[in-house]
């Protein structure tokens, strides 16, 4: 690899704790520790790395740090008997972007315990398109399967559906044959939602507000992303032994619910992380993505960006100025 290279780097005033951001030329004596070095060819712009770069939530633990939690390259130098000089990887989550340099950056230096390899059947822009929502998205479909939720059981109600997660979650719903309502406060993203393969569109509203302990069965299965009052209401909903995967809290981290739901119909609360999952559990998901997510659907969500201008873009994706996925190619 070069000497040095080009990086965003994030930096902090330890006087003022005024943060701030720009591209400049980094030694590779500079990277962190890890056992495979990597070429970075793509990733994409998450809402974490928005807040890491505009400094609006204390998303960065560590200065300087290079944004990016997202990343598909090519090893260029490895000591690990797992990857090989020329192996195309992909990374999702393990703290980089936060205590560890991330990819807005022409090279990268990871442990090889974070990485896998890119699935035979997808591009690393694809991958990026997919990114850590795609990812985090399917984790949660294999929670639903795993805990015997199938087409056959009912309705899977997907919550935040417009947002990332959401998206990812309807269409592979939808292509495993699962009929899938969609819940939205925009009425708006009712043909895009659709698009995906939901058949119902949920009014947000019904579930942001207090709602009954024990609602009527609706729902077989759900992907929440939103947690809070709309969690609780969505357990309230539940069919008897359905199973909620929870992997989001964009209306908060409370849970104002009851144990109704959990000890009259069974229902099951299933929490999904992304960041720190094991391999075999990210491998599995990563399979999933690459046998059933429609590639025609993820083309027309996808938009190419340039890197450079991640300054600028963050605070519009903050804003939900954003549609869809974001790639951003690594010269």
């Amino acid at each position: 690899m070069a000497d040095t290279f080009d990086a965003y780097l994030i930096t902090r005033n330890e006087d003022t704790k005024e943060q701030g951001g720009s591209w400049t030329t980094v030694s590779a004596d500079d990277l962190p520790e890890g056992d495979v070095t990597l070429r970075v060819r793509h990733t994409t712009m998450n809402y974490k790395d928005a807040l890491a770069i505009t400094g609006k939530s204390p998303v960065v633990r560590r200065f300087p740090m290079v944004p990016g939690i997202d990343i598909a390259g090519e090893v260029t130098a490895s000591s690990s008997p797992d990857f090989a000089v020329g192996d195309e990887v992909i990374m999702n989550g393990w703290g980089v972007g936060e205590v560890h340099w991330g990819g807005y950056a022409q090279y990268a230096r990871m442990k090889s315990d974070w990485l896998l390899k890119k699935p035979d059947g997808l591009t690393g822009a694809e991958c990026m398109a997919i990114g850590t929502a795609g990812y985090t998205a399917a984790l949660c479909v294999l929670r639903l399967q795993q805990a015997g939720v199938t087409p056959d059981s009912g309705t899977v109600l997907v919550t935040g559906a417009s947002g990332g997660v959401g998206s990812f979650a309807i269409s592979l719903l939808a292509s495993l044959g699962y009929t899938v309502a969609a819940s939205t406060g925009r009425t708006d993203e009712e043909p895009y939602l659709k698009s995906l393969g939901a058949t119902e569109i949920v009014d947000r509203n019904t579930l942001s507000e207090k709602g009954r302990p024990l609602d009527k069965e609706l729902y077989a299965g759900a992907v929440d992303s939103v947690g809070s009052t709309t969690l609780a209401n969505v357990l309230s909903k539940m069919k008897y032994d359905g199973t909620v995967a929870a992997c989001g809290l964009a209306q908060g981290f409370d849970l104002p619910a009851t144990v109704m739901p959990f000890i009259l119909r069974g229902v099951t609360l299933a929490g999904v992380d992304s960041v720190m999952a094991p391999k075999a559990r990210r491998e599995a998901a990563w399979n999933l993505l690459d046998q059933h997510l429609d590639r025609a659907k993820l083309a027309e969500i996808t938009t190419e960006g340039d890197i450079r201008k991640v300054a600028e873009i963050a605070p519009d994706l903050i804003a939900g100025k954003v549609r869809g996925r974001l790639v951003f190619a690594v010269d």
